[in-house]
């Protein structure tokens, strides 16, 4: 019988689950190392899609303080993304402070009770102000090593609309491919009605794209916030959509040809 790895994926959701990662990872506080390992792995508690780094104790710079048994509540989302705050844990362990270079860092550590993992140290990625991995600043979240992204310049002819109004219609736009997302179509501004576009104030990191800032609709009467983005100084594997606009497919009728 063939098997889907898209469906092995989300049956394995809620599992803990856990990856080597083969380089090295450092997260700084206030400009200081506090953690600085060669031996790092990503863990995936049960029901997150989205996994921490985790460290040897002994690559932490300071103790552990305040041992907090800690137990998965009764109750939480199906899915957890990073959204949901670090502590929501749900997978047994204690939770602890991080006390280093003259501060705390409270509830920043979380060592899980499975057997298999003892020893390291779940990293709570909000506590610190920098992270890297070798020399490269990671943003928004750890890197995951399978997840990756594909940006194709394609002859399709797509047409943008809401309503009967139309925002975009181009016949070079660029597919961008992120494994377990949706497609998102990328176009040329000057195949987009930026009459009826302005910016707005909504600023989101994406780990693997980079900083991307939003635009609203003026359609007719109406406003429709934050309905498409673009990210004017990508990551290098975004590189390839530099500064043209993607729509939320699902907030648009989208027609491709």
């Amino acid at each position: 019988m063939a098997t889907s790895l898209d469906e092995v994926t989300k049956s394995q959701v809620g599992l803990l689950r856990w990856t080597d990662m083969r380089r090295r990872v450092r997260a700084f506080a206030d400009g200081q190392v506090v953690v600085d390992s060669a031996a790092p792995i990503q863990v995936w508690e049960p029901h997150r899609v989205v996994g921490c780094y985790a460290v040897p104790s002994a690559d932490i710079v300071g103790p552990l303080e305040h041992h907090t048994p800690t137990l998965p509540p009764a109750e939480h989302p199906p899915i957890l993304t990073p959204a949901h705050p670090f502590a929501l844990h749900t997978a047994s362990g204690a939770t602890y402070d991080i006390v280093a270079n003259g501060r705390t860092l409270a509830g920043a550590g979380f060592r899980l009770d499975d057997p298999d993992l003892a020893g390291y140290v779940l990293l709570d990625w909000d506590a610190f102000d920098e992270w890297r991995e070798e020399e490269q600043t990671v943003m928004g979240h750890a890197h995951d090593p399978y997840q990756r992204i594909d940006c194709l310049p394609t002859s399709r002819h797509i047409v943008v609309r809401i309503g009967d109004t139309v925002l975009a219609e181009s016949r070079h736009p660029t597919l961008l491919l992120e494994t377990h997302l949706p497609v998102r179509h990328y176009i040329p501004r000057e195949d987009v009605r930026m009459d009826v576009l302005e910016r707005s104030d909504t600023v989101t990191v994406c780990a693997y794209k980079g900083q991307a800032t939003y635009w609203s609709a003026i359609v007719g009467d109406e406003v429709i916030p934050d309905v498409a983005w673009t990210y004017t100084d990508p990551l290098h594997d975004a590189e390839p959509v530099r500064d043209l606009i993607c729509f939320y497919d699902e907030r648009v009728d989208l027609e491709i040809r």
